[in-house]
């Protein structure tokens, strides 16, 4: 497996930026696809987004799309998660995670956590009204 460690977290008002940086070693990152998820509390873990192995494909939750943008950085072993245009809703913790290559694709994504083998520890990302 892959250990995930993630930074970046932090307190920002609403309409600021941030963006979280995840950490691999382990086993190779590029052979992997990467996904950042958030849980906030009383709520479930949800998706939101995903990136291919290479970079070439990347998938958005609606509540996100146009305001976070999801990247990686395989000579670096990193993913990021630039998220701008923040909202009080978007606080929660952030979580990276690993999948099998095969699951994030040009035709194919998965969103469900269990899909998901290897995860980070998390980062807090409060946003301020």
């Amino acid at each position: 497996q892959v250990q995930l460690v993630e930074s970046g977290g932090g307190l920002v008002q609403a309409g600021g930026s941030l963006r979280l940086s995840c950490a691999a070693s382990g086993r190779t990152f590029s052979g992997y696809a990467m996904g950042w998820f958030r849980q906030a509390p009383g709520k479930e873990r949800e998706f939101v987004a995903a990136i291919s192995w290479s970079g070439s494909s990347t998938y958005y939750a609606d509540s996100v799309k146009g305001r976070f943008t999801i990247s990686r950085d395989n000579a670096k072993n990193t993913v990021y998660l630039q998220m701008n245009s923040l909202k009080p809703e978007d606080t929660a913790v952030y979580y990276c995670a690993a999948t099998q290559s095969r699951r994030i694709s040009a035709y194919y994504y998965t969103s469900s956590p269990a899909d998901f083998g290897s995860w980070g520890q998390g980062t807090q990302v409060t946003v301020s009204s």
